[in-house]
């Protein structure tokens, strides 16, 4: 698949379709989808036949004006439009690229467990609970669960990962999908999903945006545009009866033009890219979400529950420290570490290797052929290893097995008391202490520790200035919990967590009004996942993980809940900081047009005028100018977001009513009145 990240909207083919695009889309069947900007079509429309109707009257002598109007007007409805399609537009190419991978896909259907009952069918053929044989070079053809077999699958059509996975029959790693490769051997796949439904599917029709559904907070500010948008149509036709009843009278120009400045235009074009880009900006960090109303929650959360194992820490203990014995010294340690390490290959065990070289440069060491060796391997039963070596016995593992061991070269061996006190104080910090011994003299301890995930205390230090409490579950005890979450700085955790407490857990946050997210991948976690507000399944998760959430991380990183919170406040910021420009920027407009169509019966009212502008015609004209430009420069905003830095409630409100509140009032008064120097200079009205 062509990744998210590197489809840039501003490449020159995206940008030709998007124009093309822009175009149909000003089809009164599309344009009613958005109703404020069609009746601003409607307007145009309207403006246009009556200079046509001019033309073939022969009275086109007072027509520039209202040309002009009805240009930029059609200019507005068009920019809106190229909003939507530069949105939409990574989203088609990416699923130009998803369709390739089932275009005249075949299938080895089985008519029983025997794999010689194969017979060749087309993929769009298969049905849920078919049996499919799927060999070494074969694409999957369908979403599915393995029932027998073990092969290596490239997943990088659907993930964009490179590197192959392993799936097999049982366990939390049996489900496929759709599209993707095997490499190696040979698996039995029961089907999971009619044509039509895999994720495949669905990935295409989130990514066109077909199956897009509007947030909570969209369909409500949709709501609101309307009304407005309601209310002004019937504000602007009371206003001829008002001017005749003063003797006066005004031109549909005139009114078309005060409806537009009325009318909520800059959000009511950029609404629905807005929706749609920030649909775009989940996929590029290859989340899928599968409702509008995850997405809205993924900006309202306030509480995010994490495992510890995989998501906060390494999930592998690491060696951090070398503590040399009382007249020990620690490079000796280190070195008596290392060769009894050499044939241990756990990731505990390669990790001493690798601090004995960072701490003293002690390279692996090479035994010669003539050299008397034999290594002793790690067992989960021995629970400690080694090496023999010309007569010298180096052992390191847990302390129970360490004495048992010196006990055999020397009954009256014991380890100090000085070690025993740190091996002690390790513990009690949630490490690990391994015993290090030659003959049966102690060298010192090994420190492993269960160690932090790079940059993860940074990410958690995020999410508490963004406001939201981070939870830790662990199956450790609860001294080992609470080493982990200090270092790490979490606000709470749960220790001895059983699968079951998440979803009680969840439950509880959300009774006390908490908006919760979670992140799993296994059928055990697959209730909890459903119950959160914002449930977030790995793409290496089972079935029922994977149906169970409401996003899907194609990466399967589970740290990435955090930038799914990050995204989702970004999209209700920007949303919200274009909503709160575009109501402030009208009130420019206002200035501009009430005095233009009022002043002539009202004079008074010129004390409105106060960006001086240069006649009436020129005041309508530039208002409506600034009102179609603002749209494309809006545009970048809408599809990249707003900036959003990690604050409270209270100092993001402030900052975004400074910016785009004030900013939003000032600009367009700079804007209007540069226009109308333009248009004054240049002569276009009277």
């Amino acid at each position: 698949m062509v990744q998210p990240t590197k489809l840039s909207v501003w490449r020159r083919e995206f940008i030709l379709e998007a124009l093309r695009n822009a175009s149909r889309k000003l089809h009164p069947k599309t344009q009613c989808h958005n109703p404020v900007m069609f009746c601003v079509e409607i307007g145009a429309a309207l403006i246009t036949s009556l200079i046509v109707a001019q033309l073939f009257q022969g009275s086109a002598r007072e027509i520039w004006f209202d040309v002009q109007i009805a240009l930029w007007l059609w200019l507005t409805v068009y920019f809106a439009n190229l909003a939507e399609a530069l949105a939409e537009i990574r989203g088609k190419a990416q699923s130009n690229s998803l369709k390739s991978l089932r275009k005249n896909l075949m299938a080895k259907r089985l008519s029983s467990r025997d794999r010689k009952s194969a017979s060749k069918v087309s993929a769009n053929d298969l049905k849920k609970g078919d049996l499919v044989l799927i060999e070494a070079g074969d694409l999957i053809p369908g979403d599915g669960e393995i029932i027998e077999g073990v092969s290596l699958v490239d997943e990088s059509a659907v993930t964009g990962e490179s590197a192959p996975v392993i799936r097999e029959s049982g366990g939390d790693r049996s489900a496929v999908t759709g599209g993707t490769k095997v490499l190696s051997d040979w698996i039995v796949v029961r089907i999971s999903a009619n044509p039509g439904e895999s994720f495949l599917d669905r990935m295409i029709s989130l990514v066109e945006g077909a199956s897009r559904n509007k947030t909570p907070n969209e369909i409500a500010l949709n709501i609101l545009l309307i009304s407005l948008t309601i209310i002004f149509v019937f504000a602007t036709a009371t206003i001829e009866p008002f001017l005749r009843f003063y003797g006066g009278t005004s031109s549909v120009t005139q009114l078309v033009s005060l409806f537009v400045a009325l009318a909520p235009t800059t959000i009511g074009a950029l609404l629905s890219a807005i929706g749609i880009a920030g649909m775009n900006r989940l996929l590029q960090i290859n989340v899928l979400a599968f409702s509008g109303r995850a997405v809205e929650a993924a900006g309202d959360v306030d509480t995010v529950l994490l495992d510890k194992t995989g998501t906060i820490t390494l999930g592998n203990r690491q060696a951090v420290e070398f503590i040399a014995s009382p007249g020990r010294d620690e490079r000796r340690l280190a070195e008596a570490s290392q060769l009894a390490s050499l044939s241990d290959q756990t990731p505990e065990g390669r990790s001493i290797v690798v601090l004995a070289k960072q701490k003293f440069g002690i390279r692996e060491h090479q035994f010669g052929t003539k050299e008397n060796v034999e290594f002793i391997q790690f067992t989960a039963q021995s629970r400690l290893s080694g090496v023999d070596m010309d007569g010298t016995r180096i052992r390191k593992g847990a302390l129970d097995a360490i004495r048992a061991f010196i006990k055999t070269i020397n009954p009256e061996a014991e380890i100090d008391r000085q070690t025993l006190a740190s091996l002690d104080r390790i513990a009690r910090t949630g490490g690990t202490p391994l015993v290090v011994v030659e003959n049966d003299q102690t060298l010192g301890l090994i420190h492993l520790k269960d160690v932090l995930k790079g940059g993860i205390s940074e990410r958690l230090k995020r999410l508490r200035t963004m406001g939201i409490k981070s939870v830790m579950i662990t199956g450790d005890n609860p001294v080992t919990a609470a080493s982990i979450a200090a270092e790490a700085g979490v606000a709470d955790f749960v220790s001895e967590a059983k699968p079951e407490d998440k979803l009680s857990l969840i439950r509880r946050y959300q009774s006390e009004g908490h908006m919760v997210a979670m992140i799993g991948d296994g059928t055990n976690d697959a209730p909890a996942i459903a119950q959160a507000d914002v449930g977030l399944a790995m793409n290496t998760g089972t079935s029922a993980a994977r149906e169970a959430g409401n996003m899907l991380d194609l990466d399967s990183n589970p740290t990435k809940l955090i930038e799914v919170v990050e995204v989702g406040k970004q999209i209700l910021i920007t949303r919200g900081t274009l909503t709160t420009f575009s109501i402030a920027n009208d009130i420019a407009k206002y200035f501009a047009i009430l005095p233009a169509l009022f002043v002539p019966f009202f004079p008074s009212l010129q004390v409105l005028n106060i960006m001086k502008l240069a006649s009436p015609q020129s005041a309508i004209l530039s208002a409506i100018i600034f009102n179609a430009i603002i749209i494309p420069s809006l545009i970048p905003i809408a599809l990249r977001g707003a900036k959003y830095v990690p604050k409270s409630a209270t100092v993001l409100l402030r900052r975004n009513l400074l910016i785009y509140g004030l900013g939003g009032v000032v600009l367009p008064f700079i804007g209007i009145k540069i226009i109308d120097l333009i248009v004054h200079f240049l002569r276009l009205v009277h």
